[in-house]
């Protein structure tokens, strides 16, 4: 990634409580330690365990039962510890968060706007991309031209210009993510590839809703699953 951001505290509280689940200091179904013994532990103040709780229970790892405490819910994907330094994973997260939002929108707006030489694009990246996947290659440059030729062909700047200038955080997750798929099933690869078709396949038939839900259900699941692993029955 490029130079990272200095951690705040809650940062540093939230990349330390998940390591400790992905090494099942504290194991799933188990009760985390209360918020007061959490700040004891870390050396925070209450206020600060209490930001990196809520994020644990946005990332769906962590959940709170009124009365009784925070569990844990699932424990992310175990390859996480020796793919990425943990201090990075908070970033990693927060970098699909904000593309969630942002290139839903832009499949949306390319629905409406592209031409055929937007869909000649999108349809040379995706074939680059389908060939380093059937050679078990990352592919990451593929994924993101064709990322890249969604959001120029909303006819709008500031999308290109956005995921130009996030590329290298980008690039990062995308690596990430393609490595945990090169080490799942087969299945796993071609669940992505189906994402990326019915993404082009509604901005071709200039469906903006349809395209807008695939984008957002496509980066979302992309997050899910290296983030998402061992869960409650």
């Amino acid at each position: 990634m490029s130079e990272a951001r200095r951690p705040s505290l809650a940062d540093q509280v939230y990349d330390q409580l998940l390591t400790k689940i992905l090494e099942e200091e504290y194991p799933v179904h188990g009760r985390l330690p209360t918020e007061e013994m959490l700040a004891e532990s870390f050396g925070v103040s209450r206020p600060i365990v209490r930001g990196a709780l809520s994020r644990l229970r946005d990332d769906g790892i962590v959940q709170s039962r009124r009365g009784s405490g925070s569990y844990v819910l699932r424990r992310p994907d175990r390859e996480l510890i020796s793919l990425v330094p943990l201090e990075t994973v908070s970033d990693v997260q927060r970098c699909y968060e904000f593309r969630i939002d942002v290139e839903g929108a832009a499949a949306a707006w390319a629905a409406r706007r592209r031409d055929d030489e937007d869909l000649a694009a999108m349809d040379a990246a995706y074939e680059v991309m389908e060939q380093s996947y059937q050679q078990n290659a990352l592919g990451v440059e593929a994924d993101q031209s064709l990322h890249l030729a969604v959001a120029r062909a909303t006819k709008n700047a500031f999308f290109s210009s956005v995921l130009e200038s996030l590329s290298d955080q980008i690039a990062y997750g995308v690596k990430l993510s393609r490595s945990l798929t090169l080490l799942d099933a087969p299945v796993r690869q071609e669940l992505v590839l189906s994402e990326h078709r019915a993404v082009l396949e509604a901005i071709r038939l200039k469906q903006p809703e349809v395209a807008q839900a695939t984008m957002r259900h496509h980066i979302t699941a992309a997050k899910d699953r290296m983030f998402v692993g061992t869960q409650e029955d």
